[in-house]
């Protein structure tokens, strides 16, 4: 008897199944069709097409992936009969499937040997049979058009020797078969042969998910045209879970305002919830469901914290179960595993309803196990969650981790997840990290209280928690940092240096940041206070200490700091290079907003001052903007940076008076930083000479520290223009620590005695101390001081053999020395070019220039062959030496 002798209602052997008669068993054999909504996904599609030139295809994902329909919607455009069976009953046994394989196939025309016949046996088949059967497909026609065989819902078959037969039958097919096995777990095939053989076409969860687009086109048929992020905020929350996005696309269609709707619907109280619990957790034995259930408060987990969770010991097989079948449970590898972010949002809303109140007692549970097993920021997040604040910030404390608060990629997340903190945490962990969190803002009401109430706590305690002290004498230096409190500060810094002996070493170690912190704030308290050698010594300790994203922050400031140290010792050049690599710092490592600190492009506005680039220097105090009242910025040595370059900036503009109010931070400390009252005092004096007061000027000048070089300059300069030659050169001759001074200090030094000697009669005196100044000056292209030198230098610049020092870049020519014609440029510059010239000019490589500007690499590198293109030129130097003669530097 062959397949076609079977009567209506009876199939040989297998009485009351007949797979030809019954509507409902014949949609086992239709290709199912496709919604009106149903989105075509061209590039799912050119993947399957593979499946014609491969035996086998497995497309593999969890319910509701889209796994039928995108078979389906290939299948119908194959412009050719498929045979299709649906395994829609679960397990079928060996016979029963095979007559409904071969009612398939002869369904969709595929010749079936007449002495095939049909299985007899229900529970297995004949070898005979798959023997005819793969002879067949083997067959002169099969060769020329192989047929193709799509087993849906095959994850319903699950007898082993079902899965051998395939394989048989397949193998022996000759090429005369394509299968294509649709499927939410893993089929028992041996797909590693296929797939060594590339005999295996596979389509998997990961490309299954809708990307952003598709996802846009899905809503769009659906009749919501809605901007693009919201669609991406849809496909975040879902994963690009087909079934999922065409639920909520539904609902959303429902909605009066479907874009609120998709942005903030409950997923435990939504269709997409109904089916979730219906073909996922419902159909789980009790014990996997209570898995399911308690893991959901979890990010992630691996077998031992679900099992610490639900106090069993059979989580690893579960797990492996769950993943295999597809189960929306993801194996993140080395045996963690995660919940579909939906999928665990609707579980923790299920288990809110099925047992009140466990969410806080599994979070606690969560949190210990974390702990002991050394996960920081879970352990955090999750002691949080269960309300247990003493606990979470004592983790904190005690793992010497207070200072990822202030630096590293998890700080923002760590100050919003402690500003959940309950008021009645007020043990001295609580109390730290409420100190830290204030100060981070730069709030020095609050902060200070905080912690003056800790360092009583742990005063009192009768242990001795040496780790919580040392969090406390970082939060100690970093508030005499922002209070101008050098002593106060060095207090601190003995008492951290004495209780790191007491902690572990592999705590230290794993939390360079405290350590970089500690010296950072350290040097910037020396700083404020003028002692500029022992703030470098402290800082380039912090800029050379361990690198990684921890520490990028605290090793920036340091740079900053000391790029400020070199401006304000007159080495503009190695101040120009700390702050493009401090710039460069956190740049390396992504840290969430924009590089830098601020004080790097004070520090390189002062710089422009110093080569009278003056509208530079006035795009770099705008783009450091003034920081929002709160900010750790707020920082003393900040605020007094910023005035520093901005008085220099208006004086050299000539606003003396706009200068003078500048010039004096508001900053409320507890000692006066001795170089910034003294900055302030030569820009009040300045502003006498320029009102022309000169005699106010020997009084504004008493508070200039005799101990900052380039502050004891000026002030010479200023006495000489008060008409005190005496004075000037008096200040000269006394000068203290000259050696550590660079050549913004000498060469207004040396213009200086020029001047005097100018006074006094002695042009020889005048000229020889001008080519002094003039040789110090080139290299760092320094005009500002000849320019603030007055009226007097330019006969002497126009004399030999200064005329030769001063050519190319301070003066272009004179009045017996025309300059030479210079071909006209052939196409205006941009700004950025003109951006990327300037750092040409001071010899700035392309790494450094492409880190100052927060562009690639091979941004500038266009930006150069423009340049070059523009000045007609083919060399770095040749370009800037153009750019020059045409005025453009």
């Amino acid at each position: 008897m062959t397949i076609d002798d079977v009567p209506e209602r009876d199939t040989p052997g297998l009485p009351g199944v007949d797979p030809r008669g019954d509507p409902f068993l014949r949609t086992r054999y239709a290709v199912p069709p496709r919604p009106v909504t149903f989105l075509r996904r061209e590039r799912l599609i050119r993947h399957l097409d593979g499946a014609l030139a491969t035996p086998l295809t497995i497309v593999n994902g969890a319910a509701g992936a889209g796994k039928t329909l995108l078979v389906a919607d290939w299948a119908a455009g194959l412009g050719r009969s498929v045979a299709w069976f649906t395994t829609d009953a679960p397990n079928l046994r060996p016979g029963v499937f095979w007559a409904y394989v071969l009612r398939a196939l002869h369904t969709a025309g595929v010749p079936v040997p007449a002495a095939a016949g049909c299985p007899a046996d229900p529970s297995r088949v004949d070898e005979v049979l798959l023997n005819r059967l793969a002879a067949e497909l083997s067959g002169p026609a099969a060769a020329r058009r192989p047929a193709v065989l799509v087993l849906d819902e095959f994850d319903r078959v699950a007898a082993p020797e079902t899965a051998a037969q395939l394989d048989f039958v397949l193998r022996h097919a000759g090429g005369g078969l394509r299968l294509v096995v649709v499927s939410r777990t893993e089929p028992l095939l041996p797909l590693h042969r296929y797939r060594a053989a590339g005999e295996l076409t596979e389509i998997r969860d990961a490309e299954l998910a809708f990307t952003a687009r598709e996802a846009g086109e899905l809503l769009d048929r659906h009749g919501l045209s809605l901007p693009a992020p919201v669609a991406n905020a849809l496909v975040d929350r879902t994963r690009g879970w087909a079934a999922g996005l065409r639920l909520c696309a539904l609902a959303a269609r429902e909605s009066p305002d479907p874009e609120t709707y998709l942005k903030e619907f409950e997923a435990g109280q939504s269709t997409v919830a109904d089916f979730l619990l219906a073909e996922v957790l419902n159909i789980q034995p009790p014990d996997t469901q209570d898995l399911l259930l308690r893991v959901s408060v979890l990010e992630r987990f691996c077998p031992d914290l679900a099992n610490a969770l639900t106090g069993r010991s059979d989580a690893g097989p579960v797990l492996h179960s769950l993943h295999h079948r597809n189960a929306f449970v993801q194996h993140l590898g080395h045996s963690w595993y995660g919940l579909h972010p939906l999928f665990a949002e609707i579980l923790r809303a299920h288990l809110a309803v099925r047992c009140p109140g466990l969410a806080p007692e599994l979070h606690r549970r969560a949190a210990r196990w974390l702990k002991d097993a050394g996960f920081l920021p879970e352990t955090l997040v999750h002691g949080a969650a269960a309300g247990d604040w003493d606990f979470a910030a004592g983790t904190l404390v005690s793992d010497l981790a207070i200072g990822q608060l202030f630096t590293g990629l998890r700080s923002a997340g760590l100050d919003d997840l402690f500003s959940r903190m309950a008021p009645d945490a007020t043990g001295p962990a609580p109390e730290l990290v409420r100190a830290a969190r204030d100060l981070a803002r730069g709030d020095l009401d609050r902060g200070p209280a905080h912690l003056e109430r800790a360092g009583r706590q742990l005063a009192e305690g009768a242990a001795d928690p040496a780790a919580a002290r040392l969090c406390w004498a970082l939060l100690e230096v970093l508030t005499a940092r922002l209070t101008g409190s050098s002593a106060r500060a060095e207090r601190a810094a003995r008492l951290a240096g004495e209780l790191r002996g007491a902690v572990p070493a592999d705590l230290l170690d794993r939390h360079p940041e405290l350590t970089a912190l500690l010296l950072t704030h350290l040097g910037s308290a020396r700083l404020w206070a003028g002692r500029f050698e022992d703030a470098r010594t402290a800082l380039t300790a912090a800029a050379t200490g361990p690198e990684g994203a921890s520490t990028a922050l605290p090793r920036e400031d340091a740079l900053a700091q000391l790029a400020l140290i070199d401006q304000l010792n007159g080495w503009p050049g190695r101040a120009e290079h700390k702050a493009s690599q401090a710039l460069a710092e956190t740049a390396r490592y992504s840290l969430p907003g924009p590089p830098g600190t601020g004080m790097e492009r004070l520090v390189l506005a002062a710089v422009a001052v110093d080569r009278d680039e003056l509208d530079r220097a006035q795009e770099l105090l705008d783009e450091a903007v003034t920081p929002a009242e709160g900010d750790v910025s707020h920082d003393p040595v900040a605020l007094a940076g910023r005035a520093v370059a901005t008085a220099r900036l208006l004086l050299a503009r000539g606003d003396a008076r706009a200068a003078v109010r500048a010039a004096r931070p508001d900053v409320t400390a507890e000692v006066p930083s001795p170089w910034v009252r003294g900055h302030a005092a030569l820009v009040e004096a300045a502003a006498h000479l320029a009102e022309g007061r000169p005699e106010a000027v020997a009084e504004a000048l008493h508070e200039v520290p005799l101990d900052q070089p380039a502050c004891v300059v000026e002030a010479a300069r200023m006495q000489l223009a008060a008409g005190r030659p005496g004075e000037a050169a008096e200040l000269l001759d006394a000068l203290r620590d000259a050696g550590r001074a660079g050549p913004g200090v000498s060469v207004r030094a040396a213009l200086v005695r020029a001047w005097n000697g100018h006074l006094a009669g002695d042009p020889a005196t005048a000229r020889r101390w001008l080519a002094v100044a003039l040789r110090g000056a080139r290299h760092g292209h320094l005009r500002r001081p000849f320019v603030d030198a007055g009226p007097w230098i330019a006969p002497l610049l126009d004399t030999d053999p200064l005329r030769g020092l001063a050519a190319g870049w301070l003066v272009t020519g004179s009045a017996d020395v025309p300059p030479p014609a210079v071909p006209p440029v052939v196409e205006e510059l941009s700004g950025r070019e003109r951006d990327v010239l300037r750092r040409l000019a001071r010899m700035m490589t392309t790494e450094e220039i492409a880190a100052d500007l927060y562009v690639s690499v091979n941004t500038v590198k266009t930006h150069l062959k423009s340049v070059y293109r523009k000045l007609d030129v083919n060399r770095r130097a040749d370009a800037v030496r153009r750019a020059r003669d045409l005025r453009l530097l």
